[in-house]
């Protein structure tokens, strides 16, 4: 691997090398869809405390987990956290931000997908030992978590949780313990396996880790008196502040502790990305420019590519609120480029006072559900064929009800169309999809599906044509969830690539 090159920062690293390194949205649809990942942000100030600018970008990250909210800061003495369960806006008070001191910090938001639904594994996760205060906040999944815990505990390591979190953060404890700072997290990056965008703080100081494989989203930007490191980039709108870039595949990123500037270490460097076309299609927020595309009109290319590829010409095109809103309008737009006649509108309305439909406890509560939080405009549906466009089908649940609800409103004819191909296969990536046994096109064909929905027709998209709509080369996607075959040595699973997991117990990477 290339040496780790300090670059694009304005001053010296705040850890020194002794010698060179070496080699080294949306809301989930109603009891259907995949649930949401994780939100990371960490900032850097010059002069004030960051535990408002942390608070506000949790909020831009909502999205991307409801179950709990924490922030850690760090005032130059001592490390304050702050971690409830639920939503932002009722995980902190006055009190707490006040309570939260220091120019320097990190927060999360978390959906989980390992380590259960409860406040052991809500982050930051936060360690204090003889080298200093470390927290940590993860998006993503490491496949390779317990063969390091495991090991970790048989020299002494006490885990609180079944999270990954924690090992990633016990294990970067003991590194420091024997290394400075980069060479800490480079050890580190050597041993765990699978997904993960991190962002880090030592004492005062704040880092951002993307894994080598660039999974996960993270991206820089620059404020009037700092820096933050954050999932998405609505995260640094939101302070006012300006996309700097994303953070590279395999890169350390350190936010100087006075605001002043980051530096950068590319530690380890691979030859094909796998970056998660869900984010594009499903998870991030519309307005997020994610590896140098804007959400939006991404979504509005795969549904163009949609028409073109299995356009049907109907009297009315209309979007799943909210989540097929731009593929539906991309699609309505090639069509009328194709003089196709049809008309995009709002067919179903959304009432957005409905709790989360997942969490009801039987089937019949769920399928209610959807008829509480969705409702069609019968005079746009009446008597009239219509195109429903969504970003994907999971389970199905939703399919079958909003088909039905089109025909029980008057439709003439439901043809379905799909800005993703047919999800086959879970995530192990740190998405909470479903099983293979619970998803509706693991063991079904098109056509099987479509019976099963009750549409008149159903396309998905090619992953051709999805990676097309990036601008990306397949190789450089993770495609998991539609080939099943993954980007990370996953046991019992094919992989796409040459790909191997780190053997534990075997000395890290040279330094």
């Amino acid at each position: 691997m290339p040496q780790g090159d300090p670059g694009e920062g304005t001053s010296a690293p705040v850890t020194s090398l002794t010698e060179p390194l070496g080699d080294g949205s949306r809301e989930p649809t109603p009891g259907d869809g995949p649930t949401e990942k994780c939100g990371v942000v960490g900032v850097s100030l010059a002069d004030r405390d960051a535990a408002r600018p942390l608070y506000y970008s949790l909020y831009a990250l909502q999205h991307r987990g409801q179950d709990s909210a924490g922030i850690a800061t760090h005032d130059g003495f001592q490390q304050h956290s702050h971690v409830e369960m639920g939503l932002v806006g009722d995980a902190f008070s006055q009190s707490d931000l006040d309570g939260l001191a220091g120019s320097a910090g990190i927060g999360h938001v978390r959906y989980p997908t390992a380590g259960g639904v409860n406040a052991c594994c809500a982050q930051p996760f936060s360690v204090s030992f003889k080298s200093g205060a470390l927290g940590l906040a993860h998006n993503g999944n490491l496949v390779n978590a317990d063969e390091i815990r495991d090991e970790l505990a048989g020299v002494g390591h006490a885990f609180t949780s079944q999270g990954d979190t924690e090992v990633i953060a016990h294990d970067l404890a003991r590194n420091l313990l024997e290394s400075d700072l980069i060479r800490a997290v480079k050890r580190t990056m050597s041993r765990i396996h699978g997904s993960y965008s991190l962002t880090v703080m030592h004492d005062d100081t704040v880092l951002g880790v993307r894994d080598p494989r660039g999974n996960r989203p993270l991206c820089i930007g620059e404020l009037e008196d700092g820096y933050v490191i954050a999932s998405e980039s609505a995260a640094i709108d939101t302070l006012d502040g300006d996309l700097v870039r994303d953070v590279r595949p395999g890169e350390l990123v350190v936010l100087e502790s006075d605001g002043s500037g980051f530096d950068s270490y590319r530690l380890f460097e691979e030859e094909t990305s796998a970056h998660c076309f869900f984010e594009h299609v499903y998870f991030a927020r519309p307005d997020s420019v994610i590896d140098d595309t804007l959400v939006y009109e991404a979504r509005r290319d795969l549904g163009r590519a949609l028409w073109e590829e299995a356009g049907v010409d109907t009297g009315v095109v209309m979007p799943v609120p909210d989540s097929g809103r731009a593929f539906a309008s991309g699609y309505a737009d090639a069509a009328a480029e194709d003089d196709a006649g049809v008309e995009f509108a709002e067919g179903l309305m959304k009432n957005r006072y409905v709790g989360r439909t997942f969490i009801m406890p039987t089937q019949d509560e769920r399928e209610r559900a959807v008829r509480l939080k969705l409702n069609p405009i019968r005079s746009t549906v009446e008597g009239r064929t219509v195109t429903l466009i969504d970003d994907s089908i999971v389970r199905g649940t939703t399919s079958t009800q909003l088909v039905q609800l089109l025909r029980d409103a008057g439709a003439e004819e439901v043809h379905v169309r799909i800005g993703a191909p047919a999800i086959v296969a879970p995530c192990y990536m740190g998405i909470d999809m479903a099983t293979r046994e619970e998803l509706i096109a693991a063991d079904r064909s098109v056509e099987e599906v479509r019976e099963a929905i009750g549409a008149d027709s159903l396309s998905y998209l090619s992953t051709d044509a999805v990676a097309g709509a990036l601008a990306s080369s397949k190789s450089d996607l993770c495609l998991g969830c539609v080939t099943g075959e993954y980007p990370y040595d996953i046991d019992g699973e094919p992989t796409d690539r040459d790909v191997q997991r780190p053997a534990v117990g075997e000395a890290p990477a040279d330094d």
